[in-house]
C-alpha cells in the first residue's frame, strides 16, 4: 500500500504540469482565434486597426476593448478567456490586453517603437498577467503577422527589484 501511495504522490505533480501545459497551449490557440477575428474586423474597416483601450477593470465600463469590439467577429466566445486565468476574464471580459501603440494604424504600414513594416515584431495583444506556471514566467503574445508565441516576462529577483 505504501508503494502505491508513493507512486501517486509522484504522479500528481507530473499530471498537474501537463495539465497546465495544455491550458497554456489552449490560451495560445485562443489568441490565434482572436487574430482571425481581428483580420475580419480589418477587412470591414479598410485595414485600419481599431482604437481600443489597453483593458478595463470591470465589464460594466463602457470603453472599447478587445472583447466588446471583436465579439462580432469571433464565434467562439471562450476565446476571450485564457484557461489559466482565474480572475481577469470573469471581472473584465477578457484575459488579454491590447497594444494601444498601434491604435488607428493601417495594417499595411504598422509602426511599433520604431520598428516599421515588420509585422512579426509588432505585438497586438497578450496575456494580462503571467498566468502560466513555468520556470521562465512566460506569457502568450499575438503578433501582427498572425503568429503567437510564449515570451519571457520580467520577474523580480530575490531583492524585490
Amino acid at each position: 500500500m505504501t508503494l502505491i501511495a508513493l507512486l501517486a504522490l509522484l504522479a500528481i505533480p507530473v499530471a498537474d504540469r501537463y495539465q497546465e501545459k495544455g491550458r497554456a497551449a489552449a490560451c495560445m490557440s485562443h489568441l490565434r482565434v482572436l487574430g482571425v477575428g481581428l483580420n475580419l474586423y480589418l477587412a470591414d474597416n479598410n485595414g485600419v486597426m481599431p482604437t481600443l483601450k489597453l483593458a478595463r477593470e470591470r465589464r460594466a465600463e463602457d470603453v472599447p476593448v478587445i472583447d466588446n469590439t471583436l465579439d462580432r467577429y469571433v464565434s467562439a466566445k471562450d476565446a476571450f478567456a485564457c484557461p489559466s486565468d482565474r480572475r481577469f476574464a470573469a471581472e473584465s471580459g477578457t484575459s488579454y490586453h491590447w497594444n494601444v501603440a498601434i491604435n488607428g494604424q493601417s495594417v499595411a504600414s504598422l509602426n511599433f517603437m520604431g520598428v516599421a513594416d515588420q509585422p512579426s515584431y509588432v505585438p497586438l495583444m497578450g496575456d494580462k498577467e503571467g498566468f502560466h506556471r513555468d520556470p521562465q514566467h512566460k506569457v502568450n503574445i499575438l503578433y501582427a503577422d498572425g503568429h503567437a508565441s510564449k515570451e519571457l516576462t520580467f520577474a523580480p529577483d530575490s531583492s524585490g527589484r
